[in-house]
This record gives C-alpha cells, structure tokens and sequence, in this order.
C-alpha cells in the first residue's frame, strides 16, 4: 500500500517514512506544496498524509484539490494546530482523520490502516471471496484454509486488484503503484508481467478462483461480484 507524506519537516518526514516503510508501506514524500500538486496530479495513493502548515503554501486548499479529484485516496491531517476549530474544519473538508504533532508513529500506523481498510475493504481486516480469504493484519492469504505463500510484491499487487475490483487496470498503473515515481519499475513493464504471471499462478495453483484476468492490449481486471 501506498503512502504520501506531505510535510515540510525533513527530520519528521524522515522519520515517518523509516517506520512505515518497516510496516510494508511504500512512501513517497513532498515537502512543498508545489511538489506535492505535481506528485496528486500523476500519480494515486491509499493515503496521504498532509500538513497544515507548509513553506510555500496552505495545506488545507491542497486538501480541497485532492478531494476534487474524487478518488479514493484517504487524507489523514498530521498538524501542530491543535484547535478544535481547525480539527472540525479539516474533517468537513473531507479529511479522515486528523493528528495533532507530536504523535506516536505506531498510532500513526493504525490509524493509516483504519483508513485504509475503511475506504477499500467495506471496514473489515478479513476479505473474503468465496474461497479465497485475506488477512489484511496478518498480511496471509488462504484458499480452502491452506496458506499461499505470496511476496510482497504480489501480497500488494492482490491488495490493489481486490481494491478496484471490475475496473481494468493498465500496467502503467499497476508500475506507479508499486513504484511510484521510480521511472526505473514504471518503464520496465516487463517486471509488472512476471509478478502478475506469478500472482496468478499461485491463486490458480491453490484452487482460487479465476478472478484476475488480462485484458488483451489493455491491462488486467480483478473480476467479481458480491453474493446477494
């Protein structure tokens, strides 16, 4: 899962990124405003994680910008400002959540998850389908209650495909998921291929269903719909 840190505090920033990359995150980081309007026009997230406070600019008017994009990133609001009129104005703005510093990293980690699992997996630690179940805490994948053992790479790539499940994802996308702004992996589709090529092999080896699909020319398709 992807994360962007916005946030003009180097050290901080540093910091945050060393321990939720511990955590399996991938984050990227912006330290001005202009930066991170580039980084929220190219690229997607899970989560962002914004200052109020930045050298050249207002946080709060970046996070009318991201919610204007209507997507499904989640914004948590990491801010010195401690008012209660600036909490309940970031959170009618649409932030999910809001975190006045200095915080603790782990509960920072948590409440990143609880957005995480909030906005993609309907609130649940357990996705389930048919079969196949996912343990988003534990980072396990089962089928018929037998383990597949996944990498990371393909543990993240199942994570993106369930979260935008029937929607045709190109390898591009797939490339700046994984990577993000890393022109190395998002050039190099070929390493997108071998890790879907793997990730399929196993499902289809443990008697998963066949839920992902390739669309030819196109990308891939998580395919499925809930039961009644």
């Amino acid at each position: 899962m992807k994360i962007l840190i916005i946030d003009g505090e180097v050290a901080l920033s540093q910091v945050m990124i060393s321990y939720l990359s511990a955590e399996n995150y991938r984050c990227e980081y912006a330290g001005t405003y202009n930066r991170a309007q580039a980084k929220i026009s190219i690229y997607e997230y899970d989560c962002i994680l914004l200052d109020l406070d930045l050298p050249d600019g207002d946080g709060s008017k970046l996070l009318e910008e991201i919610k204007k994009k209507d997507r499904q990133e989640g914004v948590i609001i990491i801010s010195a400002r401690q008012s209660f009129e600036d909490k309940i104005a970031a959170l009618q703005q649409g932030a999910d959540d809001y975190l006045t510093k200095p915080f603790y990293l782990p509960e920072l980690s948590a409440r990143i998850f609880s957005v995480i699992r909030r906005r993609k997996y309907n609130n649940s630690n357990i996705i389930r389908q048919d079969a196949l179940t996912v343990d988003l805490l534990a980072k396990t994948v089962q089928v018929n209650d037998l383990p597949v053992p996944l990498t990371r790479t393909e543990f993240d790539l199942l994570l993106y495909f369930i979260g935008n499940r029937n929607r045709v994802l190109s390898k591009q996308e797939l490339a700046e998921q994984l990577s993000g702004d890393i022109a190395g992996l998002r050039d190099d589709h070929n390493v997108i291929y071998a890790h879907v090529k793997n990730l399929k092999r196993k499902l289809h080896d443990s008697g998963a269903g066949r839920y992902l699909k390739t669309i030819y020319a196109t990308g891939y398709k998580w395919e499925y719909s809930s039961p009644d």
